[in-house]
Parts: C-alpha cells; sequence; structure tokens
C-alpha cells in the first residue's frame, strides 16, 4: 500500500497524524512520507526481510494442536540456525483445516498451509524454503502487487471458500496480529475515531449509522441507528454502552473469533458508538469460558490506553470514555437485554417487562444501548466508507454482510461473512462444500435454539431477516447447525427444548413451566413401551394433541424473548417434519434411527452361528437360543440398549 493512500493520509488532519506518528515511529518529531510508508509496510508485514510464519492460534487452532506445532517449528528453525518470526493470528474461518500455518518469505506471497502438525510441519517449512510446495497441504496464497506469485497455487479470492465471502468484520481475522495495535493502525484502524470526533457530532453519527441500514446482529435485527437515537434523545445525567459478546448459541462461535482476532476492531467500533449516544462508560458483557478472547480484549484495553484512543480527552475532543470488561457465568437468559443489564448491576440475570426500554432506561436506570460484536465491529468501516456504501451490499430491508458459523453435518466447518441476500444453497453448497460423506441434506438449524430449520424446499431463498421469519426461523446471531439424513427431527426439537428448558431463569410461569410440558411430551414420544408405565401411553397422547397449542401459548404470553421464541424448534419441525413426528408416535418407530427407545433389534437365522456373545452381554436376559443354535430376542425384555449389535462378529443383529 502507497503512503499516500493510506486512510491515515486521506482521512486525518495534520494534529491528528502527529498523534499516530509519534505511535508508530516513537522519537521521530517529524518522520519523512517515506519513513511513515516503510513503517506500515513493516507493521502490515507487507514486505518481509526474513522468513515469517503465522500460526492460526485461535481457539479452534488451538484445539487442533497448533501450540504443539509452533514448539516443534520453534524447534526446527533453532536446529538450522534461521532468523525468523513466529507469529499468532486468529481464525481466518477454516475451522476445518486447522493448524493453518501462513509462510511469507523475502520477495514472495505470502503462502498458506493446512492441517499443519508436528509431525509434517518440517517437510512443509523445508519444502518451502526451497521453493518447492506441497501440493497435499497448500490451501492458498495471498495477492500482492510487487512479490512474486508461487506458480499453480490459487489466490485467496479465487478459493471457494472465499470466493463469494465479502469480508469487512472478518477482514483481519487470521491475517493480522491480533495483539499488535501497530498493525492494526497501519491496517487504517483507529483513523475512524479520528474522523468522528473531528468531523461529526452525537446526533449525525447515529444519522450515518441508521442511514446505512445496519440491523442488530445479535437477533432481533433492530435498526441500530434507530435504537442509538433513542438513548441520545434521552435526558440523562449519564448513559451506557453495552456489548453483547456473551454468545450462548449452540453452534455458534462468531463472536469469540473476531474477538480472539481482531479486538481492537471491537474496541473502535465501541468507542464511536458510545460518543454517538454520549455514553462516558462502556461495558464488553463476554462469557467466563472465553479466556483467550479475555486476555486479547484486556491487551487491546490496555495498548488503546496507551496510543490514547481511549480513555480522557481523546484526540484533544473533550470526549472521555471507559471501557470495562465484565465476566458472565454463561447463562443462555443473560444474551436477553434486560437480564444481560441484572447480572452487570450484580443481580441475578432474569428479564424485566418492557416498556421502559433499556435505550430510555437501562444499566442503573440510565439510558443505556445494547449492540452485540459484529454490529460494532461493522462501524468503522461505514465511518470510513460511508452509508452509501454500506447500503448497496445485500436487500432491500437488510443491508451489508452477515457472519456465519457454519458446524454440524457439512463438508467445511468455519466462520464465513457473506452479503446479505446470498441463498441458503450458495452458503451450504459452494462455500461449506455441502455434506459430508456424501450424505443427503435434510436441513439447517438457523438461529440457534429460538430459530428454525431451512428444508430442502427453501434452500433457494435469499437470507435476510424477513424472509427467515416467513418460513418460520429467524436469522439470530448466526448460527447454522447442518443436518443430514440421519438426523432425527424430533431429536433435534428434544435436544434443543432440553438446552432452552435447562437455561430458563424461571421468572415466568408460561416459560418455566411450558418448556418443561414440552420437553415431557417430545421425550415421551421418543420412549419405547418397555418404559412405559399404568397410564403413560394414555398421557402420550393427550400430551402430543397438546403439543401445539402449549407452543402458543408459550409464544403469547412469556415475559422476554427468549420464552416467547423458545417454541420455534418444535414448531419448525411440526411444520417441515409432521411425517417423523407420525412415526414416532402412532408406529413408534423412528425413521433415522436416532432414537433408541424405538429401535427394533433383530437376529437373523441364518447368520446367527450361535456363539452366545450376545446373550451374554445382554443385561435384561433378553436373547435365549442354545450354543451353535439360532438366537432369538424377546420383545417385551429389549431395553434398545444396543449391546448385542455392538458385540456381534458376524453382523447377525440388524436394528431398524
Amino acid at each position: 500500500m502507497n503512503y499516500k493512500n493510506t486512510l491515515i493520509t486521506n482521512f486525518l488532519l495534520k494534529k491528528e497524524k502527529k498523534h499516530f506518528y509519534k505511535c508508530l515511529l516513537p522519537g521521530i518529531e517529524d518522520p519523512t512520507a517515506q519513513e511513515v510508508d516503510d513503517k506500515m509496510v513493516f507493521f502490515r508485514k507487507e514486505k518481509v526481510t526474513k522468513p515469517y510464519f503465522f500460526i492460526g492460534a485461535g481457539t479452534c487452532g488451538l484445539g487442533a494442536g497448533a501450540n504443539r506445532t509452533i514448539e516443534k517449528l520453534k524447534t526446527i528453525l533453532k536446529e538450522k540456525n534461521i532468523d525468523h518470526e513466529i507469529v499468532k493470528v486468529g481464525c481466518i474461518g477454516l475451522c476445518y483445516a486447522e493448524p493453518i500455518m501462513d509462510i511469507a518469505l523475502p520477495g514472495k506471497n505470502r503462502i498458506s498451509f493446512q492441517n499443519v502438525t508436528e509431525k509434517n510441519v518440517q517437510e512443509i517449512v523445508q519444502n518451502t524454503m526451497q521453493g518447492i510446495v506441497n501440493s497435499e497441504s497448500v490451501l492458498f496464497q495471498f495477492p500482492s502487487s510487487d512479490l512474486t506469485p508461487w506458480k499453480n497455487v490459487v489466490m485467496i479470492n479465487e478459493y471457494p471458500f472465499f470466493k463469494k465471502q465479502k469480508r469487512i468484520v472478518l477482514q483481519n481475522c487470521g491475517i493480522a496480529d491480533p495483539l499488535s495495535i501497530g498493525e492494526y493502525v497501519a491496517r487504517g484502524g483507529y483513523s475512524a475515531i479520528a474522523k468522528t470526533l473531528r468531523d461529526y457530532t452525537h446526533n449525525e453519527t447515529c444519522n450515518i449509522v441508521e442511514k446505512s441500514g445496519l440491523r442488530g446482529r445479535g437477533g432481533g435485527g433492530f435498526p441500530t441507528g434507530k435504537k442509538w437515537h433513542f438513548a441520545l434523545s434521552t435526558i440523562a445525567n449519564s448513559k451506557y454502552f453495552i456489548c453483547n459478546a456473551d454468545e450462548g448459541d449452540p453452534g455458534a462461535f462468531m463472536d469469540r473469533a473476531v474477538i480472539e482476532g481482531d479486538p481492537h476492531r471491537l474496541l473502535e467500533g465501541l468507542i464511536i458508538s458510545s460518543y454517538a449516544i454520549n455514553a462516558n462508560k462502556a461495558y464488553i458483557y463476554i462469557r467466563a469460558e472465553y479466556p483467550l478472547a479475555i486476555a486479547n480484549l484486556e491487551k487491546a484495553i490496555s495498548d488503546a490506553k496507551d496510543w490514547s484512543f481511549l480513555g480522557n480527552n481523546i484526540f484533544d475532543s473533550g470526549f472521555n470514555l471507559e471501557i470495562v470488561i465484565k465476566m458472565g457465568a454463561g447463562a443462555f437468559v443473560c444474551g436477553e437485554e434486560t437480564a444481560l443489564i441484572h447480572s452487570i448491576e450484580g443481580k441475578r440475570g432474569m428479564p424485566r417487562p418492557r416498556p421502559p426500554f433499556p435505550a430510555v432506561s437501562g444499566l442503573n436506570q440510565m439510558p443505556s444501548v445494547i449492540n452485540n460484536v459484529e454490529t460494532l465491529a461493522n462501524i468503522p468501516s461505514i465511518i470510513i466508507n460511508g452509508s452509501e456504501w454500506f447500503s448497496t451490499m445485500g436487500t432491500k430491508n437488510s443491508k451489508g454482510t452477515k457472519v456465519f458459523a457454519l458446524s454440524g453435518k457439512i463438508k467445511y466447518t468455519g466462520l464465513v461473512e457473506v452479503p446479505m441476500g446470498i441463498t441458503m444453497r450458495e452458503v451450504i453448497f459452494d462455500i461449506g462444500g455441502g455434506i459430508a460423506n456424501g450424505k443427503k441434506y435434510k436441513a439447517v438449524q438457523i438461529g440457534g435454539p429460538s430459530g428454525g430449520c431451512v428444508t430442502t424446499d427453501n434452500l433457494d431463498i435469499e437470507i435476510d431477516y424477513e424472509t427467515l421469519k416467513e418460513i418460520g426461523a429467524m436469522m439470530g446471531s448466526g448460527g447454522l447447525v447442518v443436518m443430514d439424513e440421519d438426523n432425527c427431527m424430533v431429536d433435534v426439537a428434544k435436544f434443543f427444548m432440553g438446552f432452552i428448558q435447562n437455561e430458563s431463569c424461571g421468572k415466568c410461569i408460561p416459560c418455566r413451566e411450558g418448556t418443561k410440558q414440552m420437553l415431557t411430551i417430545l421425550e415421551n414420544i421418543t420412549r419405547g413401551r418397555v418404559s412405559e408405565k399404568d397410564n403413560d401411553a394414555l398421557e402420550r397422547f393427550k400430551g402430543v394433541i397438546q403439543l401445539e397449542d402449549l407452543s402458543n401459548v408459550i409464544r403469547q404470553t412469556s415475559l422476554c424473548g427468549l420464552g416467547q421464541s423458545a417454541p420455534n424448534p418444535v414448531l419448525s419441525t411440526l411444520k417441515y417434519f409432521r411425517d417423523e413426528y407420525e412415526a414416532h408416535i402412532f408406529a413408534r418407530r423412528c425413521p433415522s434411527g436416532v432414537c433408541s427407545e424405538l429401535l427394533c433389534y433383530e437376529i437373523d437365522e441364518q447368520l446367527c452361528k450361535g456363539c452366545t456373545i450376545c446373550a451374554k452381554q445382554c443385561p435384561t436376559g433378553a436373547i435365549k437360543g442354545n450354543p451353535k443354535a439360532a438366537h432369538y430376542i424377546i420383545e417385551e425384555k429389549c431395553i434398545k440398549c444396543g449391546s448385542c449389535f455392538n458385540v456381534c462378529k458376524f453382523k447377525a443383529i440388524t436394528k431398524s
């Protein structure tokens, strides 16, 4: 990047530039353009003078063994006496390919390798240093205008996983050093704060965000700028801005990855947002189960204070801001705004009736705005590029991009950022590589426990807030749990209902008791006759009849949004997979073979050798037969444990 085209040159005045230069080039009073350019290139690591090794050391990378890879790499480089730098970066999104290692050699494009373990790292390093690419491990290379490309290695923007992505929130994740404030600044960071404080009033900042069309990425999709206006227009002695980084949905890991990979982007967005509503104190509410994200945030906050981007009189504007990290205990209900506020106040995390809404009366009864990590991470780019730039992406009512976490039965699990309006088919099959192990697609659960499923019939819908609601689903925070033909949708609904029931705060009766009853009904219809006693069979049918009515009562009468959306997994699966419910209820059969109590085990007399191993393993004595003669199963005694199926060496036992 040429010095004349940097964000610092484009957006900052002489006084502001001087502040940046003082941080980037300490001890140099009036640096030349070339000195600044060289320092920016140095921080961005675009032109290296020695080998650089970038290791994906986010939670997914560490879980895949990145630390062992790093230790082995250090040993190899020390033995060969190679002058080098090892840089730990966040997750670039290719979670399935971790540990990922990029290598940047002098004069050559940065090149990326997948599944780099302590076993193959030496071979990859040796070959790359000699100009040889390991075809089995190579992923892609990063384009550059003045470096030599690697032959027969695809550029990252042409790699299938990234080809249809539009990375704004994730643009630095997996590429930049998350602990280097210098690199964040060299990539344009904190310029948006200077521009905001210099050029815009509080109201104008709110207007820019409202005109951009940015909607809250935490689930509800409320217009962000409009929420800010409510808080700004409320007269109060103090105001608060709260970043919700709690992220309690099963299958969701977007916020964690952003904080681990680019914490300064969140801080910059939070500082601008706090200024917009004239708040002088901000909180980041994050679950304690995210130790790496918390550590990176603490380092980023400390560095931002040292560089005077945070604290008192930021950029001599008179604006002061304190940011406090508040660690939560992982309660799902604290994702709800008022419950989160109660938790920050030191109270039990339970929702309260609204109105008044938090933007009018929130933390300590003062105006408070709550946005999640992804929402705030969009703010710096909107300020720099303008509201029109952001609003050109997406659909009529859903602008910009959305970050999704792909998990479940999908070939390429990971983190993606796509423009609003892309189809679910493109996300799952073009980006995610389709269903793993050659299985058939069945559905994807979107929106977490409070969301719904998208079936084959709806794969080609455009992803936006309104379209998903029309088919009984919701955007939610962005978790996409993909399911194949082997998944039982009744079992899926039971899993999410069990999660919701366990996480209910218990304050209101419809959610506390209603979800418990719904879970009991689902457990009953996945239970076999062996487990039933007395009037259990009659109660089972009575519950089934009440299932939909009970769902609607919970939706209409629960106190908070979490309770109101609690029945969604059941209603969604009932709508699209009623035949599976009917098979469980009437035939006592699980078509997918998942619900163990509904399985039927049979012994093929032609294949059975009478070895008696299955009879010895059966805990209830349900298998009878003489040695060296075909055995049989007494259905009434069988508890469907599957022990016989697992131990049979002759595949004589089948289950259906």
